[in-house]
């Protein structure tokens, strides 16, 4: 699995006061962990930066690549700030987190990722905002972002299509529409486009506890319908364990056992059956009960570990 780590995000309030600060050890330490906990690339979100991109993006690619030699993705909408980045980089391979299929941005971002060398990861979204069904998002893809990269002779070996994950939490019901998705574009095209997601997104507005759990279950599912590429924390331990489980094939635990039948079952467009969970392990309850949440065959709450009976959706 390639994770892109996703811990250097505008969102914590840490990284706005180091960025605030230009606190270069704060993000140097973040980037040199990241890296060590598995991380092979390193997505860098600050925000759009509308007032100082041309000094903001130069600075935090100077000081994250003074200590690390992973590839940087520019996660920003701020077409100018992804550019200033990219003519600071030095290094690896950048990555250009992202365009749309809007217009504008897929005339943009595209050329600019070209000019570059830059990778592009391309969001399965037009006008109207995010599809909802895996047909959609696989349209978008073969009539609007792939098109794009032909008729500018972008490299398709340096594309990423991110169809998008969306949280169990309110759109429950296209949790399962985004593994068809997944699943599908990898055969639409000949070479395929990488696929890549947000794995923390579909568990945002979950409370803490819970997060974790859905995560890495849903990562499980993805991988059984060949997922390879990820925007995820790379100090998730469990997560990492998931990972290494499925990609070894290691049957060695009963825990273990589970998550290669869910991803098993998830290629082969099957569903989990109780007869494959042992009933009496709390932590394969918590898996199944989580798979049929992510499945949408019972209806989400916060509470739903704790609650003996799950009603149907």
């Amino acid at each position: 699995m390639y994770i892109i780590g996703e811990n250097i995000h505008i969102i914590s309030q840490a990284v706005k006061d180091a960025l605030r600060d230009r606190d270069a050890k704060y993000f140097q330490e973040s980037a040199v962990k990241q890296v060590e906990a598995g991380a092979r690339a390193l997505d860098l979100n600050m925000g759009p930066r509308k007032k100082d991109y041309a000094e903001v993006f130069p600075w935090m690619v100077k000081t994250v690549e003074a200590v690390v030699d992973v590839p940087l993705s520019f996660d920003t909408t701020n077409v100018a700030g992804m550019e200033a980045g990219l003519k600071a980089i030095t290094k690896a391979q950048p990555i250009l987190n992202s365009t749309s299929a809007e217009p504008d941005r897929l005339e943009r971002i595209p050329a600019l990722a070209k000019q570059y060398n830059a990778r592009l990861i391309a969001l399965t979204m037009g006008k109207s905002g995010i599809p909802v069904s895996a047909d959609e998002r696989v349209g978008i893809a073969l009539e609007a972002l792939i098109p794009r990269m032909l008729e500018i002779d972008f490299p398709i070996e340096d594309l990423i299509i991110d169809p998008l994950v969306l949280t169990v939490s309110g759109c429950q019901e296209f949790c399962p529409e985004l593994i068809t998705a997944v699943q599908t574009i990898q055969y639409a095209w000949d070479p395929p486009p990488k696929v890549s997601i947000g794995l923390s997104n579909v568990s945002n507005a979950v409370p803490k506890q819970n997060r974790d759990l859905i995560n890495r279950t849903y990562c499980a599912m993805l991988m059984g319908v060949g997922l390879q590429m990820m925007i995820a924390d790379p100090f998730d331990v469990d997560l990492r364990e998931t990972i290494r489980i499925i990609e070894e094939r290691d049957s060695s635990t009963a825990v273990g056992r589970l998550y290669l039948t869910i991803a098993d079952k998830t290629g082969m467009m099957e569903e989990l059956e109780p007869d494959d969970v042992d009933m009496s392990d709390p932590e394969q309850v918590a898996i199944w009960k989580t798979v049929q949440i992510l499945l949408n065959k019972v209806i989400y709450a916060d509470g739903y570990l704790q609650q003996g009976e799950l009603s149907a959706a």
